[in-house]
């Protein structure tokens, strides 16, 4: 059976890159590997074991253009209303909490935030089948 392991981005700058998850969702370096030409670095926390792997170009100066397929990544919490006060607090900018029901009932309350390349994260309260 395959497991998930890991998703990589592309970041301009390793240390705000990882200051910013570590203040978001609390991901911390298990590893970092240095090479001649990049560095990834992969980020974890102990909720489980799922990696961020950032990528960093050595010399590159330019945002990378994330073009239109990209989607998103998403980290489900267990207190959404508290993890959004706390992101506004540190000044990370996520978007306004939104509530999206179907005919069943409610499927997931959720906000955006974006890293500092302009990925785009999805923050789920803990419900349903997102656990």
């Amino acid at each position: 059976m395959a497991k998930a392991i890991h998703m990589m981005i592309r970041v301009l700058d390793e240390a705000r890159s990882v200051d910013f998850y570590a203040r978001a969702f609390g991901l911390s370096v298990a590893d970092r590997l240095d090479f001649a030409d990049f560095t990834l670095v992969y980020l974890r926390n102990p909720e489980a074991d799922f990696e961020v792997e950032l990528t960093i170009n050595k010399g590159r100066t330019e945002p990378y253009a994330l073009g239109d397929g990209y989607g998103h990544v998403a980290f489900c919490v267990d207190d959404l209303d508290a993890e959004h006060a706390r992101f506004t607090e540190a000044g990370l900018a996520p978007r306004k909490i939104v509530e999206f029901k179907t005919d069943a009932g409610l499927l997931a309350r959720f906000f955006f935030v974006e890293d500092p390349d302009g990925y785009k994260i999805e923050v789920l309260q803990r419900h349903g089948r997102y656990r």
